[in-house]
């Protein structure tokens, strides 16, 4: 068994009127409150760098940290893959099932803590859902990475994927422009899918092969809503294969109760292509799809 070396997560108190115990339970409800108080107890947790105890009241502007000890984190593919690596960019592949950030359990099976580990300081320019594979940019100076981070904003990186759906689809190429936005979920409070007051999204499928009860499809992305592709492609009635979370119409799924992170389904990014921020060349990154979502793989 291997341990991570722990982690202090810490946040300032924004309003008073709450105990430490209170504020621990209900504003990070993943631990009951019991476990809270043995944490609280057992002193893993600070208020302004001493420990309190569980009933201690918190006036706002008061930091408070916890302690998190080392713990064994899941097991996951953590081979990432180099495309490219220059003084100011990082360009990897990230396998399905590792988390982009840290969260859920993840810390140093994370794709920031293998590119960091490679090159410290850098920092990620998007995500990818865990159960997404593929292409992933790092700045490694914060210049780069914020002639970047404004490129992304006016639409001047081009994005491609590959994405095996559900269903034969009537179409050889949609142009998709369901808004997204945040919906109520039972667990998290709620989660981004489909939403008539959601904001504008757009994401373009072509066809590439048909297969028996699914489709391989290739998709630009336009825009950068949270799982916009699996939302999009629900939306118009064929969600990802194997989705666990949005069925047809782009909504949560009501048959079972899924997170965003769960695995199941088949998505890559396979293709960025963007003018380097500091040389202006041309550069156009790709990243081959795992064996499914390759034409002629499919029975």
């Amino acid at each position: 068994m291997t341990l991570n070396a722990g982690f202090c997560y810490r946040e300032r108190v924004q309003r008073g009127g709450l105990t430490v115990l209170e504020h621990y339970a209900l504003h990070h409800p993943h631990s009951t409150p019991e476990r809270w108080r043995e944490r609280i107890e057992g002193g893993e947790v600070e208020l302004d760098g001493h420990p309190p105890a569980p009933g201690t009241p918190l006036a706002p502007g008061q930091e408070l940290a916890w302690h998190r000890p080392p713990w064994e984190e899941p097991e996951v593919d953590l081979a990432m893959g180099v495309v490219y690596e220059d003084p100011w960019l990082l360009a990897v592949v990230k396998p399905s099932g590792l988390p982009t950030l840290p969260g859920g359990g993840f810390l140093e099976h994370t794709l920031v803590a293998l590119a960091r580990a490679r090159c410290p300081g850098c920092s990620p320019m998007h995500r990818l859902g865990r159960g997404t594979s593929g292409l992933v940019l790092f700045g490694r100076t914060p210049e780069a990475g914020a002639a970047l981070q404004q490129a992304w904003r006016e639409h001047r990186v081009e994005k491609r994927y590959r994405a095996l759906a559900a269903g034969g689809p009537a179409w050889d190429e949609l142009d998709i422009r369901t808004p997204i936005g945040p919906v109520p979920h039972p667990w998290l409070g709620s989660i981004f899918a489909a939403s008539p007051g959601g904001k504008p999204s757009r994401s373009v499928a072509r066809v590439l092969e048909r297969r028996e009860g699914e489709t391989l499809l290739e998709v630009d992305l336009h825009t950068g809503r949270p799982h916009q592709i699996r939302i999009h492609l629900a939306s118009v009635g064929h969600p990802l294969a194997g989705d666990p979370l949005y069925a047809p119409g782009g909504l949560p799924r009501e048959d079972l109760v899924a997170l965003p992170g769960d695995l199941g389904y088949l998505l890559h990014a396979e293709r960025l292509a963007f003018l380097h921020p500091v040389t202006g060349e041309a550069l156009d990154l790709r990243a081959e799809p795992p064996e499914p979502l390759r034409t002629g793989s499919g029975a």
